[in-house]
């Protein structure tokens, strides 16, 4: 008998010293190459593809020096930052993991005075003055050779975007040229000369200035002037805003067609009604207003999709209120001011855009051709409707008068991505007697995948719709009104950058909504609505009723003296109401009881699910243990 107890503690002994080592060796073993496994649904933990390939891309080690000031001191403000900064630096050893010994990261604590802080300085990263506390800084910087990127500092309000910042800051040093940006447009958007006489009799210089959305890309992007007629876009033109091509011409639209399936990226800036166009026009020269409109009509058709430029959206959700002519606010229904309701919060063009102007702006229709994949980047809602674009720019009033929505989410600006297929299969159109290439020079489809954006209007990008200036003694200042030129640079930005950029999605709201309690909450609510709708329904037959009584009256001396019948109606509507007002009572204490009841199982099973299987696995292992015992 005391044999076998030592022999039970020998083993016992023996086991635990095993499991042990077990443990040590596992986290020995993760900790060299930690294993991470991303059970949430958005898959948040987990880099992109596009990120991915952009990592497995790199053949010459780019370092990332990220910067964390490790404090003592513990205010709500420090606690926040170090908590984001962990993340960071999770993310950056996923990183770390897909490139292996091309991507070194370094970590700096920049205390007051200290050479980290002098070299976080030369880095170009800026510290967040707190309360207190000092200079707190918390950026990286990405370098390779004599390129180098830095993030100043990064935002936690910017964590949706933050795999997708450090990914662009890796392609921008391993691609440092800049890329070349296109503009081609029938409006003034490179600004016009002034008039040499009128210079002379008035000593200014005339003329109108370059649109700023230009002048901003030009601070970033080699811009390039294409003409609106040109049967070719140049070789080292990476991408090419289309800005309002009214009139344009077949041999344009060829030329567009070549430069996507060569693999350009094309952004264009269509418009069913032009409100630059209309003010630049003389209302009084008579006759029909013409170019106010623009389309790619051969290349959406070729795409899978429809421009219809007689119609503008308007929508009751996003409608604005402009100045009439007497200087009183008027409705403006097909003049949209867009708020997240219509964005793509999924989209990282779109994640932090949160107010767009779209003045009279046209829908896109169809579906897209095979190959190519959309993606909706603006819509309306369902309080939305097709107008003609016409009367849109005359007021409002006409219409709302008689609005009917549609119950149509219209798309207002897509994005499709794929491999695309020429609008000219019989090659470039002829002009005159010769063609501007032949058939068999021209290209048939895309050999990789690029991508086009379309906006159904390019009002937006306009200085009139999207800033604010004020002339001051200190020369004129400039506000945003808007984020629309936010949008077409984050654009810009993705689609000049590499390729794979523009498949790195934001990271995963972390949200987590009890959507059968809000289902039961739509529920009881169309219920009640209901009930409410049916009593209103009986007050009107009601009084109907009750006036075709009184008009039965001969005596006009008894008129507001109640018939037996009129008071029997009276009586009856009274019940009708206590009963629907006695079920909507019960309807509302049915669904809360509900509701309860629902949140009671949630919270117990949160609380006990745990120790439920714990318990559970512990009952199964003494089970198990004991038939082995019974056994021996």
């Amino acid at each position: 008998m005391q044999k076998k107890s030592l022999e039970t503690i020998l083993y016992s002994s023996a086991g635990i010293v095993l499991m042990l080592i077990a443990i040590v060796a596992v986290n020995v073993i993760t900790g060299v190459k930690p294993v991470r496994v991303d059970m949430t649904q958005e898959k948040a933990y987990t880099l992109s593809p596009g990120t991915k390939a952009i990592l497995q891309k790199l053949d010459t080690p780019v370092k990332i020096r990220f910067y964390c000031t490790q404090s003592e001191t513990a205010t709500p403000e420090t606690v926040y930052l170090k908590d984001y900064a962990r993340k960071v630096e999770d993310l950056l050893h996923e990183y770390k993991q897909v490139a292996g010994k091309n991507l070194i990261i370094e970590k700096f604590d920049p205390q007051p005075d200290s050479d980290a802080e002098d070299s976080a300085k030369l880095d170009g990263l800026e510290a967040q003055p707190l309360q207190g506390e000092g200079a707190f800084y918390l950026g990286l910087a990405v370098s390779l050779a004599d390129e180098r990127v830095a993030l100043p500092f990064l935002q936690p309000n910017r964590e949706k975007q933050l795999e997708y910042d450090i990914t662009r800051a890796i392609a921008r040093v391993f691609t440092p040229e800049k890329p070349t940006v296109g503009i081609m447009s029938a409006l003034p958007v490179f600004g016009e000369p002034g008039n040499p006489m009128m210079m002379e009799q008035t000593g200014q210089p005339g003329g109108t200035p370059a649109w700023t959305l230009v002048d901003q890309l030009k601070q970033d992007f080699n811009v390039k002037h294409v003409e609106l007629t040109a049967d070719k876009i140049d070789d080292d033109v990476n991408v090419l805003l289309v800005i309002h091509p009214k009139d344009i011409s077949d041999k344009a639209q060829f030329a567009i067609d070549q430069f996507v399936l060569r693999g350009g990226k094309l952004i264009a800036f269509l418009d069913a009604q032009s409100a630059i166009t209309m003010r630049q026009q003389n209302p009084m020269a008579g006759g029909e207003m013409s170019g106010a409109s623009s389309s790619l009509d051969k290349l959406l058709k070729a795409w899978g999709m429809q421009f219809d430029t007689s119609k503008v959206v308007a929508d009751l959700n996003f409608k604005m209120q402009l100045q009439g002519p007497n200087g009183q606010p008027t409705e403006a229904p097909a003049f949209l001011a867009l708020t997240p309701d219509g964005i793509n919060r999924d989209d990282i063009v779109t994640s932090q855009i949160d107010n767009l102007w779209l003045p009279m702006c046209g829908a896109f229709t169809g579906e897209p051709a095979a190959g190519l994949k959309e993606t909706v980047l603006l819509n309306s809602t369902k309080e939305a409707e097709l107008v003609d674009s016409f009367m849109a720019g005359m007021g409002g009033d006409s219409i709302l008068n008689g609005f009917k929505p549609t119950g149509v989410n219209y798309k207002l600006a897509i994005r499709l991505t794929g491999k695309f297929k020429t609008a000219f299969p019989d090659g470039a159109p002829v002009t005159g007697t010769n063609s501007v290439a032949k058939a068999n020079d021209a290209l048939k489809e895309s050999k990789t995948e690029t991508s086009v954006v379309l906006f159904g209007d390019s009002d937006l990008l306009a200085d009139d719709f999207s800033l604010r200036k004020t002339e001051t003694p200190f020369g004129t200042m400039i506000n945003p009104m808007n984020a629309n030129l936010d949008l077409a640079q984050n654009l810009v930005e993705q689609m000049a950058g590499d390729n794979n950029l523009i498949g790195v999605r934001s990271r995963a709201s972390m949200s987590r909504p009890f959507t059968l309690i809000k289902q039961l909450e739509a529920e009881a609510e169309a219920r009640g609505q209901a009930k409410i709708t049916e009593l209103q329904q009986s007050l009107q037959e009601t009084q109907s009723h009750l006036n075709d009584l009184q008009a039965q009256k001969k005596d006009k001396d008894q008129r507001f003296i109640l018939s037996p019948e009129q008071q029997a109606e009276i009586e009856n509507f009274r019940q009708k109401q206590a009963e629907v007002s006695k079920e909507l009572k019960q309807a509302q204490k049915d669904l809360r009881k509900e509701v309860v009841s629902l949140e009671t199982r949630l919270e117990w099973l949160n609380i006990l699910a745990m120790p439920l299987g714990v318990t559970m696995a512990g009952i199964g292992i003494a089970v198990i243990k004991r038939k082995k015992t019974s056994a021996k």
